[in-house]
């Protein structure tokens, strides 16, 4: 059985990684080189061999290969050939969160789903923001931390099995994709919930605005590198939804379009949708919500919400619009396996 995971990680641009694997041995390959070979024995695995310098990426990849293509795995267990200190270590990395058990021969290691999706490395094009200094800042009457700037280029890549196709985000690039967005916005269906339909000339001017804020990151959506969705995800504790509830340093919102009608399905509603709460919990692990606030006559956005793990929290009326407000519980979103 060949397996192939096309898997993006913050150690290169776009690292490629391919699992060869029979009922009983298997290896992954890393870029071309053998990160690891292993042996799978009942419910462990066994590395016999691991590249060092690729150890920590590889050993994902090997979970990778698990959590991505069952999705009832709960736990894995792996055998590594190391010391406890460098499995002390790997578990601070949060490439594992336990160490079953010491032994002359390595260390037996277990990751949970849980552990396994948080884990910003085979994900992220750039590096998540957690570790930035958290420093304030008072602004138009609110104080909130000093938000990091948003990177360039591609930020979030993830391959989705059961569509057989790549989910990414990147951040605008205005010569890029004005025309898109300009088209995007003019359609009659998002006229009307966005209310922003114009002139190349004003959507020029709208999507510097939204580079220049940092309050906003501005981020275009593709399938299989096809752009067909633009996300605006924001800092809630600067907008306008934070006094309608006990808003925290971190939340996050979002709002999206979709662009090209042939990206709506279900499945493909399904895949971006998780992938961009999981960018957004990845990002800053300090992310522990996030929050929507879809007009109130959008009925079929807000039960999608609800049964996609959010809880309702109230009706709400901003300046230009009767909002139903709605909230996501990072806990619940990875001990619900959303992915």
């Amino acid at each position: 059985m060949d397996i192939i995971l096309p898997l993006s990680c913050t150690v290169s641009s776009r690292s490629s990684l391919r699992i060869e694997e029979t009922d009983t041995h298997g290896r992954l390959i890393v870029d071309g080189t053998t990160g690891l070979q292993y042996q799978v024995n009942g419910d462990l695995i066994e590395v016999t061999e691991v590249a060092q310098e690729l150890a920590p990426v590889a050993l994902l990849g090997l979970l990778a290969g698990r959590f991505c293509r069952d999705s009832q795995a709960q736990r894995v267990s792996v055998r590594v050939p190391c010391n406890e200190q460098v499995g002390i270590q790997l578990v601070r990395e949060g490439v594992f969160d336990t160490l079953q058990a010491a032994t002359p021969s390595g260390v037996v290691l277990s990751c949970t789903r849980q552990t396994f999706w948080q884990h910003p490395a085979l994900w992220l094009g750039t590096p998540a923001s957690g570790h930035t200094a958290l420093r304030y800042q008072l602004q138009a009457g609110k104080r909130h931390p000093i938000r990091p700037p948003i990177p360039e280029g591609e930020v979030y890549r993830r391959f989705i099995p059961g569509l057989q196709s790549t989910f990414s985000l990147r951040t605008v690039d205005i010569a890029r994709d004005l025309e898109a967005f300009n088209r995007w916005m003019n359609l009659e269906n998002v006229a009307y919930f966005w209310e922003q339909a114009g002139s190349a000339q004003e959507h020029t001017r709208y999507l510097q605005q939204m580079l220049d804020d940092p309050r906003v990151h501005p981020l275009i959506g593709c399938y299989d590198d096809e752009p067909f969705a633009y996300f605006e995800v924001y800092w809630c504790k600067e907008d306008r939804i934070a006094p309608f509830y006990d808003v925290q340093d971190h939340d996050r919102g979002w709002h999206v379009v979709i662009g090209e009608s042939k990206h709506q399905g279900l499945g493909k509603l399904r895949g971006w949708f998780r992938s961009l709460m999981h960018y957004m919990f990845l990002d800053d692990p300090r992310t522990q919500r996030i929050l929507g606030e879809p007009r109130i006559d959008h009925t079929r956005q807000i039960e999608f919400l609800k049964s996609q793990g959010y809880g309702h929290l109230k009706n709400i009326q901003l300046a230009h619009k009767e909002a139903a407000l709605l909230r996501l519980e990072r806990e619940s979103f990875f001990d619900e396996h959303r992915l």
